[in-house]
């Protein structure tokens, strides 16, 4: 079996409660329960962003994350690509900006695209807010604290180990967790 797979299968596990999280295919963070944006929601989403404001592709990652409580955060190589799309398309266009970094705006087209289904339209920014109330405004740095750690022990764990300092080890994480519990 392939090392990506492995790897993949660990991160993304489907189990009889649900997505496990992890990585989606195109580099977007999977929720519990899979993908976040279903064919086109996520087309739909920077259509409605770039109309209420001229935004560069950081923006939108960004955008995306805060409106989501962390809950969705999508990768480069999955914006920049919309937008390239989106552009081909004329539904929006390069609007000038600081050398080296595009600033997008919506066109006439695009501003057509979403006038189309205002329903669906606010149903995804609804699905984003509730996703950011369930998130709670802690979750993106709880999971890069959680992260942290994580790099943390792998690295520590793939040098030899002793018996006493794999006892401290768990014991300091046990002890964390003990503290987390009482606040």
């Amino acid at each position: 079996m392939h090392r990506h797979k492995l790897f993949h299968d660990h991160l993304v596990r489907r189990g009889r409660h649900g997505w496990s999280g992890g990585m989606g295919r195109h580099g977007e963070r999977r929720g519990r329960f899979g993908r976040f944006f279903g064919h086109g929601d996520l087309r739909t989403v920077i259509l409605a962003l770039l109309e209420a404001q001229p935004r560069h592709g950081y923006e939108l990652i960004k955008e995306l994350e805060d409106r989501t409580g962390g809950a969705y955060r999508p990768s480069p190589g999955v914006i920049y690509p919309t937008l390239a799309l989106l552009e081909d398309e004329g539904r929006v266009r390069q609007a000038g900006g600081e050398t080296g970094r595009k600033l997008y705006e919506i066109s006439d087209e695009g501003r057509a695209e979403l006038d189309g289904d205002r329903t669906a339209v606010e149903a995804l920014f609804a699905r984003m807010e509730d996703a950011g109330r369930h998130a709670g405004p802690g979750r993106p740095r709880v999971e890069r604290a959680l992260a942290n750690l994580q790099m943390a022990l792998k690295a520590r764990m793939a040098r030899p180990v002793s018996a006493e300092e794999l006892d401290r080890i768990v014991g300091m994480i046990d002890d964390t967790a003990s503290s987390i519990e009482r606040t």
